[in-house]
């Protein structure tokens, strides 16, 4: 459904620090950049990136807006968690844990990154 996921940091190198650790508890290889100094990670066919406005305004985050990042079990959520308060990530939402709705059982750890990026890994508990 989607081909890529960019946000913007006002620190780019902040951000590359709590990706590479955060992404990389998700089993994705450390950030790569472009000439434009924008940062790729690419894993299991998805593409995230991070980028300083083009237009030169300071990046924001979206005010409702959360991306998720599938993990494959409860520790590497966990592991996900742990390595972005470690880089710069804050707590947000509830600690991580089980959530039952709709769609089942999820295991959801929610963090900001450096620019208030609002995230989330997920992990979906068997039946």
């Amino acid at each position: 459904m989607f081909s890529h996921v960019m946000v913007g940091s006002n620190d780019i190198h902040a951000s590359q620090a709590f990706y590479d650790a955060t992404l990389g508890a998700l089993g994705a290889g450390a950030g790569r950049s472009d000439p434009m100094g924008r940062i790729f990670y690419i894993n299991d066919g998805g593409l995230f990136m991070v980028t300083m406005p083009i237009d030169g305004a300071p990046a924001c985050h979206a005010n409702g807006g959360t991306i998720g990042f599938r993990a494959a079990s409860q520790a590497a959520a966990d592991a996900w968690h742990a390595a972005g308060l470690a880089n710069g990530g804050t707590e947000c939402e509830d600690p991580p844990g089980v959530r039952e709705g709709a769609f089942g059982k999820l295991y959801l750890a929610y963090l900001r990154d450096p620019a208030g990026n609002k995230l989330c890994a997920m992990y979906r508990v068997p039946a």
